[in-house]
């Protein structure tokens, strides 16, 4: 992990902070594990973590006036000056509009800013901590400073309600760490804080503009172009090669790269055979400049762009993706490898795994990944947030409505229709787009909240099914239906406070809401991911979470996002503005192979793991579940049972990673006593914060 922690007091001097660290309640003085002071007193900056040379990057106005940029930055020097100096009078918005992926922390006087990103992957947390604040991007080393307790509302919340802001708020897994939301800055002003919005919110009352939707996607194609040739100017790094033992009789260098799990040196990139993947991977190799290896490392291939496809044995399906990517790995400038996946990558195989900063999905899935990743560059390319940026959230169709854009809606409804096979698609898609768009938002919420108080869980059978459930505000989670009464009470409470506290609402429109949501999840899913299945010395870039990649496709007209097959059609269009117009057949169509049946495989491949992993279940312990039910899940879906798979990802995941957190034995700070480090007492029983509902037990 790579993260950066800092510290405001209320008043210089006062509470013992130096650049040699900070004085925490017992006099003792700490500072971060293995890290790096960026700046000391009065208010320090330490870097931790493996952090390139090139990914930290500091400017200095003046004595009291300074910036620091971790990550990825396309922005010069003179630009970070000016940048700077523009940031004295408070302004924040264009400390985020340099194209790549970073986190900007700027320092005038005793006021120190922190800018979070636009779509959630690289979050900004804090909390109290004496006399003052202390922010980091990463929630467990404050977890570890406060020796913060777990937050069992927010793990019900996760399970219970997942996509539902409402129900998470600003918590995390740790008691007493907070997270500022995306596109919102930490200010911090002698040590008192400040949450601040840098983006203007849309207004309820008047449609937006009308937006030309040809300059639309060419702006994504220049913010898309800007994000890739942003990391083809970085530096290339060559990993390990500072420690490469040295000749080996009988192996060259890329037997030692490999025997040591290292990647390849250089840039590359995923090639699905999708769409999204496929973009980059042609952007980069097509862009002037040597995108590819460094010559006379790894494949030897010079200035070819390494391009990895997945193809997974175990399952059927993609077949026609894995085509495509080698017809698109034909392009001379790609050097195309294949890793074939086994039974040994399906999901649920390894249980074992790094401790992550906060649960997800990913932890049951990561053999999957990092069989793929082993195999990529140092600097490798993923197309991970594209149907979230360009696709339409389905509750957009309401958004139409409330537009008096009705005959915008004839497309996808007809897309649905035809899908279903029946006559009724229309008049019922076109009611649950009405309703939505004459639903308060906290309407919605206390609907949720009672849905989860008297335990109706309908899970969507298909397209159209799935379609009218996403039309709502708020809709349970797939793993809801697991969750004991008390737990589901719990978070019933948590969203009729989150109401009682909202007033009149997000002040946004119900889709746009839901899909910056979306994002949001997705964005903090990939996190996960990226430490779960780190490779040492490897970078995953993902350009579609950039700042002003995410900017310019929400300047995307809602009637162009709601045609059948818009995003093929946009990433179509970039790459033909980009001078690559030569794809195949197929390009673009929507797969149909579901991840469904490998997942069911996995599970039963895994039954045994699994059901000892449920013996005694920490989430028990804590109130959340009962074994048994958990249990019985698992053996149904193995079984084929229709059960949401969703669901039982979540349930392991989180369970998975209250075992990892538990069996930690270190900390992130040195100079501290053995007992400070997070969750010191472990898991306990927690009384419910109301009267469990008649009847609302676990599933039998």
């Amino acid at each position: 992990m790579r993260w950066l922690v800092g510290w405001s007091s209320t008043a210089a001097g006062t509470a013992g902070i130096g650049s040699a660290g900070a004085t925490g309640y017992d006099g003792e003085t700490v500072h971060p594990v293995g890290s790096q002071l960026l700046w000391g007193d009065p208010d320090p900056l330490w870097a931790v973590g493996d952090w390139r040379p090139d990914e930290v990057r500091t400017l200095q106005a003046d004595a009291r006036t300074r910036i620091a940029v971790l990550g990825i930055c396309g922005a010069s020097d003179e630009e970070l000056r000016l940048g700077l100096l523009t940031a004295r009078g408070g302004a924040l918005r264009h400390l985020t509009a340099w194209p790549g992926s970073y986190t900007a922390v700027v320092q005038v006087g005793r006021r120190v800013t922190v800018c979070g990103d636009l779509a959630g992957a690289r979050p900004v947390f804090y909390t109290p901590w004496a006399n003052g604040t202390a922010y980091a991007t990463a929630a467990l080393p404050l977890a570890d400073l406060i020796e913060a307790n777990l937050d069992f509302g927010h793990l019900a919340a996760l399970l219970a309600a997942p996509d539902v802001p409402a129900a998470l708020d600003d918590s995390t897994p740790y008691a007493g760490v907070r997270r500022i939301p995306p596109g919102h800055a930490l200010i911090l002003r002698a040590g008192a804080r400040e949450v601040a919005g840098y983006e203007p919110v849309a207004s309820l009352a008047v449609a937006a503009p009308p937006v030309d939707p040809d300059r639309a996607v060419d702006a994504v194609r220049d913010a898309l172009v800007e994000a890739v040739r942003t990391r083809l100017a970085a530096p290339r790094h060559v990993p390990g090669a500072d420690i490469d033992p040295g000749p080996v009789p009988g192996m060259g260098p890329a037997e030692r790269r490999a025997a040591r799990g290292m990647p390849v040196p250089g840039i590359g990139a995923d090639l699905s055979g999708g769409p999204a993947s496929s973009t980059l991977a042609l952007l980069a190799a097509g862009l002037p400049g040597m995108p590819g290896t460094v010559l006379g490392h790894g494949t030897g291939a010079g200035e070819r762009l390494l391009a990895v496809t997945f193809n997974d044995l175990a399952s059927t399906g993609r077949e026609a993706e894995v085509e495509r990517a080698g017809r698109l790995a034909a392009n001379p400038r790609l050097h195309h490898v294949v890793v074939a996946g086994g039974e040994e990558t399906l999901p649920y195989a390894d249980l074992d795994g790094p401790l992550t900063d906060e649960p997800g999905q990913a932890l049951v899935t990561a053999a999957r990944h990092r069989a793929r990743l082993a195999s990529g560059s140092a600097d490798h390319f993923t197309g991970y947030g594209a149907r979230q940026v360009l696709d339409a959230h389905p509750a957009r169709l309401a958004d139409l409505l409330m537009d008096r854009k009705r005959r915008h809606l004839v497309r996808p409804v007809a897309a649905l229709a035809k899908a279903d096979g029946s006559v009724l698609v229309p008049a019922r898609v076109y009611g649950a787009a009405r309703r939505l768009a004459r639903t308060p938002y906290r309407a919605g919420v206390e609907g949720l909240a009672e849905r989860l108080l008297q335990r109706r869980f309908d899970e969507p059978g298909g397209a159209v099914e799935a379609s009218l459930a996403a039309l709502a505000w708020a809709r349970p989670g797939p793993a809801a239906r697991w969750l004991t009464g008390e737990a589901l009470a719990d978070v019933s409470v948590r969203l009729q406070g989150a109401t009682n506290r909202a007033g009149g609402g997000p002040g946004q429109r119900p889709g746009d809401f839901r899909a910056r949501t979306a994002l949001a999840r997705h964005a903090a899913d990939l996190r996960t991911l990226e430490q779960a299945v780190e490779i040492r010395f490897q970078r995953l870039h993902t350009p579609f979470l950039d700042n002003q990649v995410v900017r310019a496709c929400r300047t995307l007209p809602e009637t162009l996002r709601v045609r059948p097959g818009a995003r093929a059609e946009i990433l179509r269009t970039v790459l033909r503005g980009a001078g690559i117009a030569d794809l195949p057949p197929g390009w673009g169509a929507p797969t149909h192979a579901s991840a469904a049946a490998a997942t069911r495989t996995g599970l039963r491949v895994a039954a045994g793991p699994l059901m000892e992993l449920f013996d005694t279940p920490l989430l028990a312990q804590a109130g959340i579940v009962e074994a048994r039910v958990v249990r019985k899940a698992l053996r149904g879906a193995a079984a084929g049972e229709p059960l949401p798979l969703d669901g039982l990802a979540d349930l392991v995941s989180l369970e998975l990673w209250l075992r990892r957190l538990l069996a930690r034995r270190g900390t992130c700070w040195t100079g501290t006593p053995a007992r400070a480090r997070a969750v010191p007492a472990g898991i306990t029983r927690v009384i419910p914060a109301v009267a469990p509902v008649r009847g609302a037990r676990g599933l039998t």
